[in-house]
């Protein structure tokens, strides 16, 4: 928690010169790098709000917040598709979640709350409504997720990260503001990695927790690729028991890079699953890609992100149940030999892009929560 000094050091001065506290602002992200990361964005516009975290315990979060922002944390899980046991004890907890956001409100004496949507959104959500607060939700998904399209007509707003996911929130109100990326994607970023200038490089990564799947289709296309002059850095996550069975002079493989920004600025062509938060990277780095939406993604989300992608002709749609090898490899060494196609590829990405939807959003939070 904060200091006496620091919230001294955090008041701003009201127009009559008596000092005026902070706007205090409760952020429910939690999950994946998808949830987190336009959360931190948005966090990072709102230097003047003090800002407290509200998470779930043991996920991406502890890493990611504690540093930056105090961080409270809930027991709470998703519901199950089947009805039993399970469920009345998830749906327990979930109440009991939704008293324990009222009493952290009320006595952190919060002004709003904004969520990035996800099962951590619903308790923050309707605890903030039920005391007379304003509640930001941002969907990035093409297809908003179940959370979202039932507590949107509590919210004051949902921002929607594709403009067609308006479609399937008409009861509530939406404004369009993209999603937003990490700030280091909004300016040139120097690469850490051995590799010559001129050579075509493929990037490959499953998001903020790899994908097995996508990796053993690579590794059995590699030695194509390489043969044909290019270079491939393999983000395999940390879930991959055979990342390190291949060595090549022209393969980087990593658990995790932090320098995605200069990878993908760097990256000729991007293969990758389709969660909003890839694809919104691929959109500001300009980078074409071939994408593979996660198929058990929950109602398919990613397949409806992807296909954003694919009608503005800046990607490759192909199911993972339907890819081969021998189909992978050829449509990568057919797109590296043109490389005009590859450039309308870019173009098309980089229109897909909104650099300032931090900024967008942090106006918004601004203008609802103060």
């Amino acid at each position: 928690m904060l200091t006496d000094k620091q919230n001294l050091d955090r008041q701003v001065a009201s127009p009559e010169g008596s000092p005026k506290a902070s706007p205090r602002l409760l952020i429910a992200a939690s999950g994946t790098g998808g949830h987190l990361f336009p959360a931190l964005a948005v966090a990072e516009q709102l230097p003047d709000y003090q800002i407290e975290w509200l998470g779930v315990p043991n996920r991406l979060e502890k890493q990611l917040v504690p540093s930056q922002y105090p961080l409270n944390t809930i027991a709470l899980e998703g519901f199950q598709q089947r009805f039993g046991l399970g469920t009345l004890r998830i749906v327990a907890r979930f109440a009991n979640s939704i008293l324990v956001c009222r009493k952290l409100l009320k006595q952190g004496k919060f002004n709003g709350v904004f969520t990035t949507g996800g099962y951590i959104a619903a308790p923050a959500i309707i605890a903030a409504r039920s005391l007379g607060l304003p509640a930001i939700l941002h969907e990035a998904n093409a297809l908003p997720g179940k959370v979202t399209r039932f507590l949107s007509p509590l919210c004051s707003t949902v921002a929607v990260g594709f403009e067609v996911a308006a479609n399937y929130l008409k009861q509530g109100k939406t404004i369009y503001t993209n999603t937003p990326v990490r700030s280091q994607f909004l300016s040139p970023q120097k690469l850490d990695l051995p590799i010559p200038e001129n050579v075509p490089l493929i990037v490959v990564f499953g998001g903020s927790q790899g994908a097995v799947a996508v990796n053993k289709l690579v590794r059995e296309c590699a030695s194509t690729w390489f043969d044909a002059g290019a270079w491939v850095v393999h983000q395999t996550g940390d879930k991959d028991p055979d990342a390190a069975t291949l060595q090549h002079p022209q393969y980087i493989q990593v658990p995790f890079y932090d320098n995605m920004a200069g990878l993908l600025q760097r990256a000729n062509l991007a293969i990758s699953r389709a969660g909003a938060g890839s694809l919104t990277e691929l959109a500001v780095t300009g980078t074409p890609a071939i994408l593979i939406p996660y198929p058990f993604a929950a109602e398919d989300h990613q397949f409806f992100n992807a296909s954003v992608f694919k009608d503005a002709g800046a990607g490759l749609i192909f199911r993972q149940s339907e890819l081969t090898a021998e189909v992978l490899k050829g449509e990568v060494l057919s797109l590296l030999q043109a490389p005009d196609k590859l450039q309308k590829m870019a173009d098309a990405a980089a229109s897909l892009a909104v650099k300032d939807s931090a900024d967008r959003l942090a106006n918004l939070v601004r203008q609802l929560i103060n």
